[in-house]
């Protein structure tokens, strides 16, 4: 029916444009002024153009413009959703919590390119020091493995844990490498763990010394009571052993009760806190001492107005550890310590402190922060340990990082 009023309606049309182009020729003969010429001209153009939209409705329509034609005059509900989705799906990927990277290889080497933000925050400056050292690494590691890494970054050794997926897009074989990092998550396990130890280690070596420094103080009161019945030589035996042992188990429980510490430390109490403020504090309880030992330490804030929500306490804490383990480490010399504020390159607070010492050896650089664990002959290892506990309390992060010139550099993130 449509085809056949379309057909009617072209006849019309053809018949009003010849009819027009007539009456046309008739005016252009008669009248042949410019102005009546232009008049007819554009009355002949109506059925022309009538006639043309008749035969453009009855030409055949393909299948791709009847769809096209349909998706518009429904409103293209299919071709909305696909595009939600696809824009749904690029969102997801973009603000994923772990760092993804396609590796354009199937073995051994290729070019590595971030996926999505995490990647790039983790190639951006202030994480990976080398990134290509990091894309080698990636591109180096096989698919359907789980392996964990270790990559250098400007708060020091980080470890990642980074799992990689082979598979073929547009004929081209790809790897898929997601990396985690996981250095904040294991220092905070291992904190835990450390702490749980040192608890159950301390109440049970408390509870043997206890009686037996109370059992010794005790003997030696009883052996002054029978002294005069026993031989001068045998009494000064028992005296000395039982004091010897009465000052031992003394000695042990002040060391215990020293590692206790660890495993008692107060929950934070984070506060607005300047650092300008803070670093006068410290400033005029340290620098006397050092000045005592022919040194000096200093104290700068990049910029002047810099705070952050922490607590005061425990940073100070942290901060007074780290200086006198340098002043211990340093001899021979006038001992001198920088502590510096500043934002880092990644925008989030650093502080450093740096000293003249011999610095660390990089074999024991991994160990120096473990509970127990000193290289001073009657050190404790509990000065930097503690240091990492109250970092990590405050949700910082604490690194021994290799400084450009000598000495020690210790780097508290936040």
């Amino acid at each position: 029916m449509a085809s056949e009023r379309l057909l009617k309606l072209g006849a019309a049309a053809s018949v009003a444009g010849l009819m027009a182009l007539s009456a046309v020729a008739d005016v252009l003969s008669a009248t042949p002024e410019p102005r009546r010429m232009v008049l007819c001209g554009l009355a002949a153009l109506l059925p022309a153009a009538a006639l043309w939209q008749c035969l453009r409705r009855l030409a055949p329509r393909t299948p791709r413009m009847e769809a096209h034609d349909s998706a518009l005059h429904h409103g293209a509900p299919a071709g909305r959703e696909l595009s939600d989705t696809i824009h749904a799906l690029e969102a997801r990927l973009e603000h994923a919590p772990i760092a993804l990277f396609s590796i354009q290889n199937a073995a051994g080497a290729g070019a590595v390119a971030p996926l999505n933000a995490s990647a790039r925050r983790l190639l951006a400056p202030g994480r990976a020091s080398v990134p290509q050292d990091l894309h080698q690494l990636l591109a180096a590691q096989t698919a359907g493995q789980r392996q964990l890494i270790s990559f250098d970054t400007e708060r020091g050794v980080e470890r990642a844990l980074v799992a990689v997926a082979a598979l073929t897009m547009q004929g081209t074989a790809q790897r898929l490498a997601a990396l985690m990092p996981v250095e904040s998550e294991l220092e905070a396990e291992a904190l835990n763990a450390w702490r749980e130890l040192v608890q159950v280690l301390t109440h049970e070596i408390m509870n043997s010394l206890t009686p037996v420094a109370s059992l010794s103080r005790t003997a030696c009161g009883l052996l002054d009571e029978a002294g005069a019945g026993l031989p001068a030589d045998i009494h000064a035996d028992l005296g000395t052993a039982l004091d010897a042992i009465s000052r031992r188990a003394a000695s042990l429980v002040d060391f215990v009760g020293s590692y206790r510490s660890l495993s008692t430390v107060p929950q934070a109490q984070p506060q607005r806190v300047l650092l300008e403020e803070l670093f006068e504090r410290l400033s005029m309880l340290i620098a006397p001492q050092w000045q005592a030992l022919g040194g000096k330490v200093s104290f700068s804030v990049e910029p002047a107005s810099l705070a952050v929500m922490i607590d005061p306490g425990q940073l100070e804490q942290a901060l007074i550890n780290l200086l006198k383990n340098a002043s211990e480490a340093i001899t021979g010399k006038a001992p001198e310590a920088q502590v510096r504020a500043r934002f880092s390159r990644g925008g989030r607070l650093r502080i450093e402190v740096v000293d003249n010492g011999p610095g660390v050896p990089e074999a024991l650089a991994a160990h120096i922060f473990t509970p127990f664990f000193s290289t001073k002959k009657q050190g404790r290892g509990i000065g930097l340990a503690m240091v990492r506990h109250l970092v990590h309390a405050n949700g910082g992060t604490v690194r021994y990082a290799r400084s450009v010139s000598a000495g020690a550099r210790f780097m508290l993130t936040f």
